[in-house]
């Protein structure tokens, strides 16, 4: 496992003395100044025999993580690279832990390598299989995160059996079809505008059936969605399928943010998504 760090640098502004107390003088920049690396997490390739690749895996840790032996809970995250939703997750998930809004939890990104396989379910639609033409890969996906990764976080991290995940568009609908089809994977479900449009609904479609037959016991799910007609309506029809939230069994939150986009939406309903299923 090795150290994953962004290295920052820093310009230092000295303060110059000018006669004239209304005009600043120009700042320097230090010199004989090493810029120090600024770590935010660990990163690790973990060989997939499930899905005979190896995949770069992306953790954050709370403060005091290294000093204590307290255990935590984990939020697992598709689009977890670094160039991908890693950053800005664990940096709420950071901050909002130091501002002692939620409880400490452990953040394991999944980076991608083919995201349209991994993250969707297979398509009879031929505009979809002509932008996903390896789509089909969720079940396998599914299965790496239960027989692999978890396994290898549970070895090799302090964790409590608390488990969430959460992702936005594609990885936002691969969070529903977990929950729909191996609900017993993860204790809370974050879905930020869900693309359950795909397939003509069909995953939606078998949501009351699914619910109906409910045996998974206390869950929680939490959808935000933003201004697309087509995420709204598969979100709607989710949660009619889910009914009225059951305390003991499926319980939901649904955040509407009618003013982002699709491409704004994630940091915004993230950190509400957070505060509410990790509250201290």
């Amino acid at each position: 496992m090795k150290l994953y760090a962004v290295r920052l640098g820093l310009i230092l502004a000295v303060g110059c003395a000018a006669a004239p107390p209304a005009r600043t003088a120009a700042p320097t920049v230090a010199t004989g100044v090493t810029p120090a690396p600024l770590a935010i997490g660990e990163t690790f390739h973990l060989e997939s025999k499930v899905l005979s690749e190896r995949r770069v895996i992306n953790v954050y840790l709370p403060p005091g993580y290294a000093t204590s032996t307290e255990r935590y809970p984990v939020l697992y995250m598709p689009d977890g690279g670094i160039g991908e939703d890693f950053p800005h997750v664990a940096g709420v998930i950071d901050v909002s832990i130091k501002n002692e809004v939620i409880r400490p939890l452990i953040v394991v990104g999944i980076e991608n390598t083919e995201r349209r396989r991994d993250l969707v379910g297979p398509t009879t639609i031929e505009k979809e299989r002509t932008i996903a033409p390896h789509a089909g890969g969720a079940d396998r996906f599914r299965t790496f995160l239960r027989t692999e990764l978890k396994p290898h976080i549970t070895a090799h991290y302090r964790v409590t059996a608390e488990s969430a995940i959460v992702g936005e568009s594609f990885a936002g609908l691969f969070v529903i079809e977990t929950l729909l089809t191996e609900p017993t994977l993860f204790d809370a479900y974050i879905a930020v505008d869900p693309s359950l449009w795909w397939n003509d609904q069909t995953l939606v479609r078998s949501a009351a059936a699914r619910f109906a037959a409910w045996s998974a016991g206390a869950r929680k799910l939490y959808v935000a969605s933003a201004d697309d007609p087509a995420m709204q309506a598969g979100v709607a029809m989710l949660l009619a399928a889910a009914g009225e939230p059951k305390p003991g069994a499926l319980t939901w939150h649904h955040l509407p943010l009618p003013h982002e986009h699709h491409n704004t939406i994630y940091p915004v309903a993230a950190v509400q998504a957070f505060r509410t299923l990790f509250a201290r």
